[in-house]
This record gives structure tokens, sequence and C-alpha cells, in this order.
């Protein structure tokens, strides 16, 4: 789906998403691109992962989880309606306690 092509709307919460290979925990919805950034749609199941981050900016939209940052001791809770900024490279481990469903753009 490429949501510049045309006006519309998404349904960002009920949006079907197809699951990320090899991962039982995420699933995501690539939605288009939007000045050289990627715009989709992504979801984690309750559990832990690991993760090395790229340049993104997320709308939580529902659930919740920690984010701890490994190598800073740093760590975010986030939950419906935060606003987060990642950077390229963060190693970072995602608990979630309630399966999160967030909105992103993401340099890729």
């Amino acid at each position: 789906m490429d949501i510049l092509n045309e006006t519309v709307s998404v349904p960002a919460l009920g949006l079907p998403l197809a699951a990320v290979p090899g991962d039982g925990l995420t699933a995501l919805a690539e939605l288009g691109r939007f000045g050289g950034l990627e715009i989709g749609v992504w979801e984690m199941a309750p559990g832990t992962a690991a993760d090395v981050e790229a340049d993104e900016v997320f709308v939580v939209i529902a659930g919740r989880a920690d984010v701890e940052f490994p190598e800073t001791r740093r760590r975010l809770t986030l939950g419906a309606g935060d606003v987060v900024r990642l950077t390229e490279g963060d190693r970072t481990v995602w608990t979630v306690h309630e399966t999160l469903r967030k909105v992103y753009l993401a340099r890729s």
C-alpha cells in the first residue's frame, strides 16, 4: 500500500499486518514513503526482544512496553499516545506487556 499516491484514511488500529519472517512476536505493514522516510504500522506481541534501531520517530497507538538501552542503562516506559525518537545504532531490549502497536517514520 502506498498512502502517498492518493488521499486516504488508514485504520492504523485495525490494519491487518504481516508477520515478520523468522520472528514470532512482530508484524508490520509498510504504507509508503514520505520525504525519503518509510511510513508504516508495526506491532509486537507480549514478550522480550533485542534490536539495533534505525533512525525513527513513532507514535504508540496501543499497548504498553518498556524499552531498555543496555549501553546507557536508560529505560523508556511506553503507552498509547507517546511519541518517541530512536537513533540509528542504538541497541535496545523491548519488553512488551500489552501488545504494542505504533505508527512509525524511519530512515531506511
